[in-house]
Order: C-alpha cells, then sequence, then structure tokens
C-alpha cells in the first residue's frame, strides 16, 4: 500500500471518529466527505425515518428521489430480468403451515452467526456504489444496520474504503471480496479487511459472465459513474477462478471463508471439501445470468449436501418476514436482503435503512407468533408446504 493511500484511510478513518460522537447523522456525512466521492449530482443527503407499508413499493419511492441513471443500475437486472422476478415469485409457492395451539405468547428472533450475535437472522447484502443512493453511502448502511443489531456485508466495489466503513458503527461486518486478477492486490484486500476488524470473507463468484442491464444502457448510466472507495486506479477482476483461489484467500486472510453465488450440489460439497466455513445461495439478485434458478427453489438440495457442515445464508427475493421463516423452514442459518434497504438509503440515509430493517423484523416476530414458533430452532420443515 502506497503511503498517500495509507495517509488518506488514516486521515478518513480519523474524521469518521470525530463526527461519531457528534451522532450517526453527521459521521455518515463525514465520512462520505473523507473519502471526496458521492454519487454525483441530485444524490439525496436528507436523514429521516420512512414509512415503510411493505419492501417492495419502496423501489418506485426511491425512482422519485434518485436519479435515473443512478435507479436504473440498482434496480436492473441482466438479460430479460427473468430470474429477478423469479426470485420473489418463487417464494409465494412455498406455502406456510401454521402450527396452531401452540402456547406462545413471546418471540425471540436473536441468532449468532459465526461468532456475531444478531437481533434477528438478517444480513445486508454486499452491494457496491452506494454512493449512488445518498450522499453517505456505506457509512450510513453501517449505522443504519447496526442500529437494528444486525450485521453489513460490505463490497469491494464500495464508494468509501473498507476501513471507513468500519469505522462508521461498531455492527459486525463481512467484506465481500470480487477476486483481483493481481493476488497481490487480493492479498492487500483481504488483509486490509482482516486489520480493519471484518469478522469474515465473502467470496463472490458469480458474476464472470451474464448479460448486462438494459435499465441501465437504456437510462445512459455510464460505469465511469461509479466511485470506488477501495482502490486508487482500476483493477481487473480474476474472470477464471478457481477453488485454488479460495484455498489463496483462506490462507491470506485467516478469516472464515463463505463461497456467495452458490446453486448446485456440486459446488456445495466442493466447497465443504474445500473447509470453507459456509456459503451464501445467490444469484445476485438476478444480476448474474439471467435464467439461474431462484435461490428458494435450490435451497432444500443444498442444504441436504451440505449435511450440516456449511453456515448457509440465502438472498435475491426477500421481501417479507414470511420469506424470512420460509428460507430458515428449508435449511438456511440466515438470509441476505438487497435492493429493499438500498432504496431506504436513498429515501432516508442511515435513518431510512434502520426503518427497512426494522419492518423486516417486525414482520418476521409477528409471522413467527402467527405460526407457533417462540424462537428460531422452533422452525423446521414443519412450518412449509413444499411447491
Amino acid at each position: 500500500m502506497s503511503a498517500n493511500r495509507r495517509d488518506f484511510l488514516t486521515a478518513t478513518a480519523t474524521v469518521m471518529t470525530a463526527a461519531g460522537a457528534a451522532g450517526a447523522a453527521g459521521a455518515a456525512t463525514a465520512a462520505a466527505d473523507a473519502a471526496g466521492g458521492e454519487g454525483g449530482p441530485g444524490v439525496p443527503s436528507v436523514v429521516q425515518p420512512i414509512r415503510v407499508f411493505n419492501l417492495r413499493e419502496l423501489e418506485e419511492r426511491a425512482k422519485a428521489v434518485l436519479p435515473l441513471g443512478n435507479w436504473s443500475f440498482i434496480a436492473g437486472a441482466s438479460g430479460d430480468e427473468w430470474t429477478k422476478a423469479e426470485n420473489e415469485a418463487a417464494f409465494h409457492r412455498v406455502t406456510l403451515a401454521p402450527h396452531f395451539l401452540g402456547g406462545v405468547r413471546e418471540v425471540d428472533t436473536s441468532t449468532t452467526l459465526l461468532g456475531s450475535k444478531l437481533a434477528a437472522p438478517i444480513i445486508v447484502c454486499p452491494m457496491g456504489n452506494q454512493g449512488l443512493a445518498h450522499t453517505t453511502a456505506e457509512a450510513g448502511m453501517a449505522i443504519g444496520t447496526a442500529a437494528e443489531g444486525l450485521l453489513m456485508a460490505c463490497s469491494t466495489q464500495s464508494t468509501l474504503p473498507m476501513e471507513a466503513i468500519m469505522a462508521a458503527s461498531t455492527g459486525p461486518k463481512w467484506f465481500q471480496l470480487y477476486m483481483p486478477e493481481d493476488r497481490g492486490i487480493a492479498a492487500e484486500l483481504v488483509t486490509r479487511a482482516k486489520a480493519a476488524g471484518f469478522k469474515a470473507i465473502l467470496f463472490t463468484v458469480d458474476t464472470q459472465g451474464g448479460s448486462p442491464s438494459e435499465r441501465s444502457l437504456k437510462a445512459g448510466f455510464k460505469p465511469s459513474n461509479k466511485p470506488h472507495g477501495n482502490f486508487t486506479k482500476a483493477v481487473t477482476t480474476n474472470r477464471g477462478l478457481s477453488w485454488d483461489d479460495v484455498a489463496f484467500v483462506q490462507k491470506t486472510s485467516g478469516l472464515p471463508v463463505l463461497v456467495k453465488g452458490v446453486l448446485t450440489e456440486r459446488t456445495v460439497k466442493q466447497a465443504v471439501a474445500a473447509g470453507v466455513a459456509g456459503i451464501q445461495v445467490s444469484n445476485h439478485g438476478g444480476r448474474g445470468v439471467d435464467g439461474s434458478p431462484a435461490t428458494i427453489t435450490v435451497l432444500p438440495r443444498l442444504v441436504q449436501a451440505a449435511d450440516g457442515k456449511l453456515t448457509i445464508v440465502l438472498d435475491s427475493g426477500v421481501r417479507r418476514g414470511k420469506d424470512i421463516l420460509r428460507a430458515l423452514a428449508l435449511g438456511a442459518h440466515a438470509v441476505g436482503v438487497g435492493r429493499p434497504v438500498y432504496w431506504g438509503l436513498g429515501l432516508g440515509g442511515s435513518e431510512g435503512v434502520k426503518s427497512v430493517l426494522a419492518k423486516l423484523r417486525f414482520e418476521l416476530q409477528d409471522v413467527m407468533m402467527a405460526m407457533g414458533a417462540a424462537k428460531l430452532s422452533d422452525i423446521d420443515s414443519s412450518f412449509v408446504n413444499h411447491a
């Protein structure tokens, strides 16, 4: 790491620490100012709670406040966006089987995920370039996520440097890695992540191909609009990933590694053999290969292949508390939520993020009470009717 780069990161973290004493909104704004990058003209800066009736409506609400190109990039998926739509539709084909007369009076949604205690089995998925939605970028996301007692995964392609994101809140965080072609750069990234205090590495494997988002192309969005907080120059991503790369990251980082983007039993069995800590069942919210299956449809097979040897997170299409229950009933340990919290960031900064996650937590509590589950360990396959 260059001396200039190190000085910049140190200064950013220092500003974050000082501003944190003045309040969450000030800390997030100071982080964005220190990083010197936002999302361009018209990006919101207001920090406010938002009223959330349901997570699906947030996309259209965010369209009214974000620059069209930015909104299109975030909302878009690859190809015909079939996989994006199927992710949500497939949850509805897994119907619920309530256990009435269970005497449940209180519900406990807390859990521990790879050593991190969480208020609910929810993580905020790694989403790049959050300065496209709000001036506070990932700092705002970190503050809102921590306020709800949840875990945030941070993207390699973040607007702010990973150190500034870590300094924004004391909540647990994982670092998502797009493996660079240059292993020296990869080693620097994961070493920085460990030094900053990230608890695990999400090794992403599902974006080596796939067609671009037609929404963002039509809106005229240009990749050059996206600021990159973790690099001082362009970095080439490794397009020929192998399990040897996973082993390199395991050895170099010394942190638990989860493989993100898993959709087949074959990959699960290879993950077990490689000794990784877990997998994230994901199709990148439909942004990878269009035509890939909805994650909830393959989850039972992947859980069986894992044979209890992996921590399993599922993302893509989670929009309701009952979706979380469905995923847990089919064997996931937690779920990841993406675009809805991105929209919350745009609509209200850290407070908007908090509002979205609070709504999701409330819905989980509500459906658990209705279904007869007092705690997460009560939830098993008997709570759902398989499609």
